[in-house]
């Protein structure tokens, strides 16, 4: 038999497209120590959080280029948070984000003009802005407990959990939530924007809850009205309602 001449590394790795659909932290200050403070007021002071990846969005920075981010990495890693990319229109961000070991992502849209001439009578109506985000169709189950440390992410579609969703544990969906159990770890439900989502919990004691990137982290004790019973979580101009289904 011929030897083969197949070099021995040649079936030791493969290249496959993937598709990931990842939460961006939006910085509005360059002030780390204003952060910090910020960051515990949300996610809470321990250092035992899961580690999920973020992209790190500092467009709303003045000077997001002069940013220490030799602080900032390490203390939003900390706190769970894995900063994997770094997102800004100018290109220019492109080497500070290699240089801290970030893939770049350009949030750049084409400008529109701000001059006040007057446009030609035949030229085409503006286009209709660009709709909301459309509702998420279809659901997907999951019927075990979601452990501390695990995340669940029912991309496209809403979430329906059948057992309790454990402190420490994360369901997140695009669409609504559903956990016919206590929810007692996060849920951040409209994930990519849809802000007509809503979570639906049958016994409320969460540590966070979020619709459309509208956080809020449960810091004090739930009012009796909710408190580990049946609730549902919306927005309302944009601010967080938490009710007593049923009401």
């Amino acid at each position: 038999m011929k030897p083969s001449t197949m070099s021995p590394a040649a079936n030791a790795f493969d290249i496959k497209s993937a598709s990931l659909d990842l939460l961006a932290l939006l910085l509005r200050t360059d002030n780390l120590d204003e952060l910090s403070q910020a960051l515990d007021a949300r996610f809470g002071t321990g250092h035992d959080a899961p580690v999920e990846a973020f992209v790190l969005d500092v467009e709303a920075l003045p000077a997001p280029a002069e940013l220490d981010y030799g602080r900032l990495l390490p203390m939003l890693s900390r706190r769970g948070i894995r900063a994997v990319a770094l997102r800004h229109p100018s290109t220019a961000l492109a080497g500070v984000a290699s240089q801290f070991g970030l893939a770049y992502t350009s949030s750049a849209t084409p400008p529109r003009s701000a001059q006040n001439t007057p446009e030609p009578a035949d030229k085409p109506a503006a286009p209709e802005p660009a709709p909301a985000p459309a509702p998420a169709t279809g659901a997907m189950i999951v019927d075990r407990p979601v452990r501390a440390g695990q995340q669940i992410y029912a991309k496209g579609c809403d979430l329906i959990v059948l057992a309790m969703v454990s402190a420490g544990a994360e369901v997140i969906a695009d669409g609504n939530i559903h956990i016919y159990a206590p929810l007692r770890g996060r849920a951040l439900a409209g994930a990519r924007g849809n802000a007509g989502a809503r979570i639906f919990a049958r016994s409320m004691e969460a540590e966070l809850v979020s619709i459309a990137g509208v956080y809020r982290t449960i810091e004090q004790a739930l009012p009796d009205s909710i408190l580990g019973k049946p609730t549902q979580i919306y927005l309302e101009n944009e601010r967080l309602v938490m009710t007593a289904l049923g009401e």
